[in-house]
């Protein structure tokens, strides 16, 4: 009899499990398919479900603050910095990195000379953050308004020594004291100044452009370029999918391809611009006030020209997900391949194209391939006056500068005074 009694506790408990599973199976499904109902419950299930995960980044990275950004390993053995070749350099190399044992980013203004830092950037981060409004797009208590997950986007220095940065978009003096911010919308990737000093950095289009209206789209980054004066006020925005719907490049229902339709559940990206390079003087293949739009998402180059709103160029090649296109001759650019084939993608790449031509070479590419330089995502590069390559490895800390016939001048790595290393961006 007792054993009887103990077999049917036993089915009981199976039962009782297998009901919870599903339901917890359920809750969990629901919260990841953007579902509304339950969501103290959803906030429970997904707690439970990252214990392991959490467990393993609390050991990995020795800390109980979650909020700070993931160490990096590749580059654990190297030093901070190593000289390769001793070369006179005159200028400054402007450094945004995040500092592990500070848990804040900064940003270093570095003598190229001697490689030392002659002035360090470090806004009172909480200030700005106590100062959004638009709660829309910065909500409170999201991971990434903690200051420790601050970081400085592309940050760009002016001539009276101030700084402008986003998280959101804001303007701090050379005392690191907030001029302002800009709040409107979430500003994002490079920021570059056109020849009258305006600023040009990419937005998510606010108000919503007729095309993700018609269609009624959800969860949409309709990406935007947008240029602003000093003070921080918007001169200018347009849509980057209607500059590509209105020159006929792109159907006006793009976005409603099956392979956007299929990631429905999760914010549907169809452009990704990163970057935008604007043109300071005319020749043969554009005009001052040309900008040349890099895509991720399209694999593209956008030669584009805000005046009458016409695509001039729109480039595809041997480059994929790739960043930061750069005007280096009077008829070339430079492009930044992330290189993201499905193969033969172990290293990412630095790539000339000529307008002349139309054709593409690499630069320094078995230099590259010999330092093991693999950035996913990122990744900025420049050549300088003399021919020289400074590539960022932004996935993992690094930077490198190779001289002009391709031999390792030095070699940074972002470690703090812990050997902890972390990101660098841009």
């Amino acid at each position: 009899m007792f054993r009887k009694f103990i077999n049917y506790q036993v089915f009981f408990v199976i039962v009782i499990s297998i009901i919870s599973l599903i339901l917890y199976g359920s809750i969990l499904r629901h919260h990841y398919k953007n579902g509304k109902r339950f969501e103290t419950l959803q906030k429970i299930a997904v707690f439970i479900a990252e214990i392991p995960a959490t467990s393993k980044k609390i050991i990995t990275e020795r800390t109980f603050n979650l909020n700070k950004p993931p160490l990096l390993k590749k580059h654990i053995n190297k030093k901070k910095f190593e000289r390769f070749l001793e070369k006179d350099r005159y200028g400054l190399l402007i450094l945004p990195r995040y500092e592990n044992h500070l848990s804040r980013s900064v940003v270093d203004v570095v003598d190229l000379s001697n490689f030392e830092t002659i002035h360090t950037y470090k806004h009172d981060i909480n200030e700005v953050l106590s100062k959004i409004q638009n709660y829309k797009i910065f909500p409170k208590g999201h991971h990434r308004m903690a200051p420790e997950r601050f970081y400085y986007g592309h940050p760009i220095l002016l001539e009276d020594g101030s700084l402008i940065s986003y998280g959101p978009l804001f303007k701090i003096n050379f005392c690191s004291k907030l001029e302002w911010i800009n709040d409107i919308q979430q500003f994002h990737h490079s920021i570059e100044l056109d020849h009258e000093n305006n600023i040009w950095i990419g937005g998510n289009q606010i108000p919503e452009t007729q095309y993700v209206k018609k269609y009624k789209l959800k969860k949409f980054n309709d990406d935007s370029i947008v240029k602003l004066n000093s003070d921080g006020k918007i001169l200018y925005e347009k849509s980057v999918l209607e500059i590509l719907i209105e020159n006929k490049i792109l159907p006006d229902n793009y976005a409603l391809s099956s392979d956007l339709v299929e990631r429905k559940s999760r914010i549907t990206d169809p452009v990704h611009l990163n970057d935008i390079e604007p043109a300071f003087y005319d020749t043969d293949y554009w005009k001052k006030g040309d900008l040349f739009l890099s895509s991720r998402a399209l694999n593209s180059i956008i030669h584009y020209r805000p005046s009458n709103n016409k695509v001039i160029n729109y480039i595809t090649g041997p480059f994929a997900q790739q960043h930061d296109p750069d005007i280096i001759s009077p008829k070339e650019i430079s492009i930044f391949n992330n290189n993201n084939f499905s193969e033969n993608n172990k290293y990412s790449e630095i790539l000339i194209y000529n307008f002349e031509t139309k054709k593409f070479k690499k630069m320094f590419n078995d230099k590259l391939i010999k330092d093991n330089f693999k950035t996913i995502t990122q990744g900025v590069s420049h050549i300088l006056s003399d021919g020289s390559l400074i590539v960022e490895e932004q996935n993992h800390g690094r930077l490198i500068l190779y001289n002009n016939i391709g031999e390792k001048e030095w070699e940074y790595i972002n470690q703090d005074i812990n050997g902890d290393i972390s990101e660098i961006t841009w």
